[in-house]
C-alpha cells in the first residue's frame, strides 16, 4: 500500500463526502470567544496549557489567536514566516518513473488547482499550525463537468480537541461524544505542523511564546502607569477638623474635576495644595523587559532577532548566517506542508476523478532552490567544460535558476563576429628564407605590429643564452638595457609571445 492510500480508509475512486461535517455543529458555530488573556495570570496561564495537554485544547487555541491579535510584534513576525513559504514558486511532481499519460494527467491537475483555488489562502490558513500545532481545513465537494474539486474552508482551532488515550490524533469537539469525533476521510486538509518533538498540544511554537506575552503584558502595563503619573501633579484637599462627611465629599469631587477639567469649586474653609510628582529609575526598566520579550518571541518564529531588533547591530557575516538560519527553517515549513497538501488534497483529488492508479500520485513540491551566483558560473563553466567535465544542461539551469526553454518562444543569444583576415604573404619576398609559408604569415603579421625605438635584440639573446638562473637573467637584461625605455622592451616581448600563440594554434594537431 502506497504512502497516500495509507492516509484514508478503503474508499471507490468516485465516493466523496455528501456533506460537510460540521454543517450542523450549531454548537461550534455559535460559540464565542472567550478570550482567556483578558486579565491573565501565571496561574491562569499554567492551568490553560494543562488542560491542553489533557485533551481539551479550546482555552488554549482562544489564548494563542489571542496573541497574535494584541502582540504587534508576534502577528509581524508570524507574518513573515507564513510569506517566506506562501512566496515560494510551487508545481506538481509527476510520480516516479512516470509514463506520458501520468505526466499529461500531472500537468492538468495542476492547471485545474491553479485555476479553481486561491492557492495563497489556502496556504495562509493551513500554516496557521506553526504556532497551534495544527490546522484544519474542511473540505465540500462540488462535482462539475470537469470532475470533483473541493472548496475549501479554514476551521477555527478552538473546533477541535485530543484523546487523551491518542494525543496525535485531532478530532471535532461533539456534544454526543466526550473526546470529540474523528475527522471523516476525504473531508480535511489537515496539517499537523512539528516545531518542535511531543504531543500535538505542546508542539505549536506559540507554547513558547506564552510566557514571553506574559511578561510583556505586565511591563506595558506598568510603563504605562508609570507614563500616567509621572509629571502630574499630586493633588492633596485639606480641611478643617470640624468639616462635615457631605463638605469632604465636596472637596474629593473638586481634586478629581481639578486633574481631569483643570477647574473645580469648593467652600474657602477648605485648602488645596499641589505636589510636585518626582520619579526614579525611569522608564529603562520597563523598555528592557519589553526589548528582551520582543527578542525571544524574534527567535522563537524566526530563528533570530537580527533582522527584527532595531536596537542591534551585526557584521555582513553575521547576518549571512542568521539569514541562512531562516531559509532552513523556510525549507522545514515548506517540506512539512508540501507533504501535506499531497497526501490530503492532491490524492483525493486525483483519486475522485479516476487520474491514477492507487498507487501512483504526484507529489505537492515547492521551489526551494536559491539562484547562485551567475557571474561566478559564467566563469567557472567554461573552464570546466574545456577541461573535459560533462556538465548537464539541467544542473546549469535548476542552479541559476534559468527556465528551460518552451516550445519555440525566442532565446537570448549574441551575434556571431567574422574571425580576423590575416594578411596574405609576399611570396616573392619569402624567397629563400627559413619560414614555411603559415610561418612567413604569422612573422608578417608580427612584423605589422607597431615598435618605435629599437633595442638591442642580439645582446639580449646573448644574455638570455648566457644567464644560469633567474636572477642571473634579470642582472644582464638590466645591463644590457642599461637607460632603455622599458616600455620598448614589454612591447617586443608582447610581439614575440603573440607570434608564438599564433603560431602554436596553427599547427596544433
Amino acid at each position: 500500500m502506497s504512502l497516500f492510500s495509507q492516509l484514508f480508509s478503503k474508499k471507490t475512486a468516485t465516493e466523496a463526502p455528501k456533506e460537510e461535517q460540521t454543517a450542523d455543529s450549531v454548537m461550534l458555530r455559535n460559540e464565542f470567544d472567550s478570550h482567556p488573556s483578558k486579565g491573565i495570570t501565571p496561574a491562569r496561564l499554567a492551568s490553560i496549557l494543562e488542560r491542553a495537554e489533557q485533551g481539551d485544547l479550546t482555552a488554549q487555541a482562544e489564548l494563542f489567536m489571542d496573541m497574535e491579535e494584541k502582540d504587534g510584534h508576534v502577528q509581524a513576525e508570524m507574518h513573515k514566516r507564513k510569506m517566506a513559504v506562501i512566496g515560494l514558486d510551487w508545481h506538481l511532481q509527476p510520480p516516479h518513473d512516470a509514463s506520458e499519460a501520468e505526466k499529461k494527467a500531472t500537468g492538468l491537475l495542476e492547471s485545474r488547482i491553479r485555476d479553481m483555488l486561491d492557492v495563497e489562502d489556502v496556504l495562509f490558513d493551513a500554516l496557521d499550525a506553526i504556532g497551534h500545532g495544527y490546522s484544519c481545513l474542511e473540505l465540500e465537494w462540488q462535482q462539475d463537468k470537469i470532475g470533483w474539486f473541493p472548496e475549501i474552508k479554514h476551521r477555527s482551532p478552538r473546533w477541535f480537541c485530543i484523546d487523551p488515550e491518542h494525543p496525535n490524533v485531532v478530532r471535532l469537539r461533539s456534544p454526543a461524544q466526550l473526546h470529540g469525533e474523528p475527522l471523516r476521510d476525504l473531508g480535511w486538509i489537515l496539517h499537523q505542523h512539528k516545531s518542535r518533538s511531543g504531543d500535538l498540544a505542546r508542539t505549536g511554537i506559540h507554547r513558547a511564546l506564552v510566557w514571553p506575552f506574559l511578561f510583556k503584558n505586565y511591563s506595558v502595563r506598568d510603563l504605562a502607569e508609570m507614563l500616567e503619573i509621572y509629571g502630574l501633579p499630586i493633588r492633596i484637599g485639606k480641611y478643617s477638623p470640624g468639616a462635615t462627611e457631605k463638605e469632604k465629599k465636596t472637596l474629593m469631587r473638586a481634586i478629581m474635576s481639578l486633574g481631569h477639567n483643570a477647574g473645580g469649586i469648593m467652600p474657602d474653609s477648605m485648602e488645596m495644595e499641589l505636589i510636585t510628582a518626582t520619579a526614579s529609575g525611569g522608564s529603562d526598566p520597563f523598555k528592557a523587559m519589553i526589548d528582551w520579550c520582543e527578542s525571544t518571541q524574534s527567535k522563537v518564529i524566526l530563528g533570530n532577532a537580527l533582522s527584527t531588533m532595531d536596537s542591534r547591530g551585526g557584521s555582513q557575516a553575521l547576518g549571512t548566517v542568521h539569514n541562512d538560519v531562516r531559509l532552513d527553517i523556510r525549507n522545514s515549513d515548506a517540506r512539512q506542508l508540501a507533504s501535506t497538501l499531497s497526501g490530503y488534497l492532491i490524492y483525493p483529488v486525483a483519486m475522485l476523478n479516476g487520474l491514477f492508479a492507487n498507487d501512483r500520485c504526484p507529489t505537492w513540491k515547492f521551489d526551494t532552490q536559491e539562484a547562485d551566483d551567475l557571474a561566478l558560473y559564467a566563469d567557472a563553466l567554461p573552464k570546466l567544460a574545456a577541461a573535459g567535465a560533462i556538465i548537464p544542461i539541467r544542473y546549469i539551469t535548476e542552479k541559476l535558476k534559468i527556465p528551460e526553454r518552451e516550445n519555440d518562444e525566442p532565446i537570448l543569444s549574441i551575434p556571431a563576429t567574422a574571425p580576423p583576415t590575416l594578411p596574405k604573404p609576399d611570396l616573392a619576398a619569402t624567397a629563400g628564407r627559413r619560414f614555411t609559408l603559415d610561418q612567413q604569415t604569422i612573422e608578417s603579421l608580427a612584423d605589422a605590429m607597431p615598435m618605435k625605438s629599437p633595442i638591442d635584440t642580439i645582446a639580449v639573446a646573448s644574455a638570455i643564452r648566457a644567464a644560469t638562473s633567474p636572477e642571473d637573467l634579470e642582472l644582464r637584461l638590466a645591463i644590457v638595457l642599461g637607460d632603455a625605455d622599458l616600455t620598448q622592451f614589454s612591447q617586443a616581448l608582447e610581439r614575440a609571445l603573440f607570434a608564438a600563440d599564433v603560431m602554436g594554434y596553427a599547427h596544433a594537431d
